[in-house]
């Protein structure tokens, strides 16, 4: 049996690790923690903390008291700023390592909640998608007997003043027939085939470009390096479609939208763990989505707007999840992010 190291168990933890000296510089960072705080080990190494976390002084406060006392501290639900990515919100475990060597360290472990959060509200959402699939089946049947007994009665009446009333009746039910149909999402199968995210990406942008002016600008910012994924390439194109045109509604064609790609690592979706990801951004700086939906932005019949129908974004998660993905979203004004992350590998060896 090969011999495991401690630091091989650290390294393929899911939660972010990072060991401090006592004058609270950073000697260790394992992958989890490069990831959250976008640095790596080499760029770490021996900095204080504060350079990764400016302004936190509630959590150094409790990295003293660790140090002074010798006694375990847990911070819940703190909220951290990474100059590079925003807020994040995470607990906090803090204990005190006392090494053979009277060495003093400090063992650092973050919990981010917004991953166990998304990962709460993807189940919730794949479970209220089963129902409401379910209720557009139920309802779909009725409709078409209510349109054809209305076709039928249409033909009996003479008086074109009662047809009018037969011509909404059937007009209604149309329209509640395309809303069952997008209720229940595109029909066709999902085809895998190996494709270039970029490629989607930039076709999206061209298709976008056709309808707004130079008001609206678009930035590329890709990592060349990620491999093709396994997808359906129709599908990748109608989300991010989707996606990219309600940011340019939200901003009125007026403001600045980032198409980004990155590899993620230790990437937790579906219950499934994935040592590698792809994790794609597209980043508007408009006025933000109101917090009162941003919980329930990717239900059904949810929207903003007058005139939307509220299911965009429920059909892109469901697109996205068909594709083996996930898709969440931060927001706050003159800052959105739509990220959507699809494994890169087969499931991780558990």
């Amino acid at each position: 049996m090969d011999q495991i190291s401690y630091q091989n168990i650290i390294e393929n933890l899911t939660n972010a690790v990072i060991i401090l000296d006592k004058t609270f510089k950073v000697r260790f960072i394992n992958s989890s923690a490069e990831v959250l705080f976008d640095i790596s080990q080499r760029q770490a190494e021996l900095i204080p903390l504060q350079a990764i976390l400016p302004g936190e002084d509630n959590l150094f406060k409790s990295l003293v008291k660790v140090m002074e006392t010798g006694h375990s501290s847990l911070q819940r639900e703190i909220k951290l700023y990474i100059p590079t990515t925003g807020e994040i919100n995470v607990d906090c475990a803090i204990k005190l390592l006392e090494l053979e060597s009277n060495k003093n360290f400090i063992l650092l472990e973050f919990f981010q909640l917004d991953n166990q959060q998304r990962i709460s509200r993807d189940e919730s959402l794949h479970a209220q998608q089963l129902v409401v699939r379910g209720l557009a089946h139920e309802i779909k049947n009725p409709l078409g007997g209510l349109r054809g007994a209305a076709q039928l009665l249409e033909r009996k009446l003479d008086s074109d003043d009662l047809k009018e009333y037969t011509g909404i009746i059937i007009t209604e039910a149309d329209r509640l027939q395309s809303l069952m149909d997008s209720m229940l999402g595109p029909y066709q199968e999902t085809k895998a085939i190996q494709v270039n995210i970029h490629e989607v990406l930039q076709r999206v942008r061209h298709l976008v470009k056709t309808e707004v002016d130079e008001r609206l600008s678009f930035k590329a910012d890709y990592d060349p390096s990620i491999p093709d994924l396994e997808v359906d390439l129709n599908q990748l194109v109608q989300v991010f479609l989707n996606i990219v045109r309600n940011a340019v509604q939200a901003m009125n064609g007026v403001g600045n939208i980032i198409l980004k790609t990155r590899i993620k690592r230790h990437v937790t979706i579906d219950d499934s763990r994935y040592r590698l990801a792809v994790n794609i951004e597209i980043v508007d700086d408009g006025e933000g989505i109101p917090l009162s939906l941003q919980e329930s932005m990717f239900y059904p019949l949810v929207t903003g707007r007058a005139e939307g129908t509220g299911l965009g974004l429920y059909i892109c998660q469901s697109l996205v999840h068909r594709n083996k993905g996930a898709i969440s979203c931060t927001s706050r004004p003159g800052h959105t992010v739509f990220s959507v992350v699809f494994p890169l590998e087969q499931e991780s060896d558990r």
